[in-house]
């Protein structure tokens, strides 16, 4: 009888452990830090916070339009320079955002145009330097 109980005991162990060991070694999605909306936020851009930034484009070559929230928590006005693409192509702009503010480039509730890109250097849907 006793060796029923410690065998009754061993089995449950096994199951409980082949039930729950996988959270032991496998990563939480919810440690995973991700762009959770379009766009993708740029991580250490310095004292500003660049969130959900997209170009929208038809068109490889064509006219596109950067979209973006720029958040300043500082103290201090800061501009943000920026470059999209890469080489004598690029085409270059700058963003003020005064103190503890945000702009958001393309939201028509602040008035606030996107930044019109003249050539998307890229396809719908690929990564462009910026």
């Amino acid at each position: 009888m006793n060796s029923r109980l410690v065998a009754s005991v061993a089995l449950g162990a096994a199951v409980l452990l082949g039930a729950t060991g996988c959270a032991f070694i496998t990563p939480q999605s919810t440690e995973i830090q991700y762009s959770a909306s379009d766009g993708v936020n740029i991580p250490n851009s310095g004292p500003l916070k660049v969130r959900n930034v997209l170009i929208v484009s038809e068109e490889e070559g064509g006219p596109g339009a950067l979209i973006a929230a720029v958040v300043n928590e500082t103290g201090e006005d800061h501009t943000l320079n920026l470059e999209i693409g890469e080489g004598a192509d690029a085409q270059k702009a700058t963003i003020r955002v005064p103190a503890n503010s945000s702009v958001s480039l393309g939201d028509p509730e602040e008035e606030t145009p996107a930044l019109t890109v003249d050539a998307v250097p890229v396809a719908p849907g690929a990564n462009v330097p910026v």
